[in-house]
């Protein structure tokens, strides 16, 4: 045991004594520098890396709070055009233009004409797909400005 407390005397002086060589500390010093210089680097880019996550996720709660605030703006412009006015005294108060004349018809009557209702696992349908079909190409032919079939 005393032999490896000398062993590391001697090797702790030797040491010592080398830090009085002008050249080993400056090397050691650059060393410690560059370190220095290195671990601030990598702690400001960390720093820089985090700050751009927050930036990044703050623009996009900017961007939904300003499509929210869009689309509630037309909304309210919605709501105050003539057209709205009155669907709204229509469905509302039962109201209608002057010369309109209103029908009530019964539920029974109402659904015996009504179409066939499909229900579809997935979608409920009005109608059956023929008819989508041809609504479909009716606006096809419509846009490719063909004649109606």
């Amino acid at each position: 045991m005393d032999i490896n407390i000398h062993q590391l005397k001697r090797q702790a002086l030797a040491l010592i004594e080398r830090f009085h060589d002008v050249r080993f500390t400056g090397q050691v010093l650059f060393a410690v520098l560059v370190l220095m210089i290195s671990w601030s680097g990598v702690k400001s880019i960390q720093s820089n890396y985090e700050l751009q996550k927050q930036i990044s996720t703050l623009k996009q709660q900017n961007s939904v709070a300003q499509l929210t605030n869009d689309n509630l703006a037309l909304q309210n412009d919605y709501l105050k055009t003539d057209e709205y006015l009155e669907l709204s005294a229509r469905q509302n108060f039962g109201l209608g233009k002057p010369g309109e004349t209103e029908y009530l018809v019964s539920k029974n009557v109402a659904y015996e004409y009504a179409p066939a209702v499909k229900i579809n696992a997935a979608t409920t349908t009005t109608a059956d797909s023929s008819e989508h079909t041809s609504n479909f190409q009716s606006w096809v032919n419509f846009f490719l400005n063909r004649p109606q079939q």
